[in-house]
């Protein structure tokens, strides 16, 4: 996501810049347009950091137009919508109808449950370290704090092209901020890399919006190498 601390909450409507979209970069890496009506839900994101980090520490540069491309480039705009835009009618990436994700084979949530929870909840949930009942802006600004050159996104492989897209991802960022358990506890980061590998089965209809996601990996990968451990 877009950093909680570089939101200007006073800016709701709008475009992404071209540096948020990788333009400033040579590539077009997340191209998503707002309805005319949509109001972002903390301010326009900008992703200039999170760019900045993907691109001086990707590991895949995938060809124009390849499914990873494009994979990547729905799961980016995917995720614009789900952190940044609270009404899931303005979404364009999922169809809200049928959409549910779920993770590890765990109970599904619709459109409106993400939505209100936010995606880190939805994904964490419960750890021994980590509790997914805090509020959808703690999350964001908790992940901000712990990960503050972003926590970006790539795409390493993709096996099947859609309608059923399953593919292997990467989630990645420099731990140099501080984390707060749940228990309130906080814990400076050791300035190492966290790599966060995951896969997922991600269903899709003939426009390619997102009807269902299946999301597998371990939730403590993600949560203790922010507690040093």
């Amino acid at each position: 996501m877009a950093l909680a601390h570089e939101l200007d909450k006073s800016v709701e409507t709008g475009s992404l810049s071209d540096e948020s979209k990788g333009l400033t970069y040579g590539e077009l890496i997340r191209d998503y347009e707002p309805l005319p009506d949509t109001k972002w839900r903390f301010g326009k994101p900008n992703y200039a950091r999170v760019n900045k980090f993907y691109f001086q520490n990707r590991t895949m540069k995938h060809k124009e137009g390849s499914l990873e491309a494009v994979v990547q480039n729905l799961v980016k705009n995917w995720e614009v919508e789900s952190h940044h835009i609270a009404n899931p009618h303005q979404w364009k990436t999922m169809d809200v109808s049928k959409f549910q994700a779920a993770v590890n084979g765990g109970c599904p949530c619709n459109a409106q449950l993400m939505a209100d929870v936010g995606p880190y909840n939805m994904l964490i949930g419960e750890t021994a370290d980590y509790t997914g009942k805090v509020s959808f802006e703690d999350s964001n600004k908790n992940f901000s704090s712990s990960l503050p050159e972003g926590f970006a996104f790539e795409v390493l492989e993709v096996y099947s092209g859609p309608p059923t897209v399953t593919f292997k991802w990467r989630h990645f960022g420099k731990m140099s901020g501080t984390f707060t358990d749940r228990n309130g506890k906080q814990h400076k980061g050791n300035g190492e890399m966290l790599n966060l590998i995951g896969m997922c089965i991600a269903k899709v209809n003939e426009e390619l919006k997102i009807e269902s996601l299946d999301i597998y990996y371990c939730p403590n990968d993600m949560i203790k190498p922010l507690l040093g451990k």
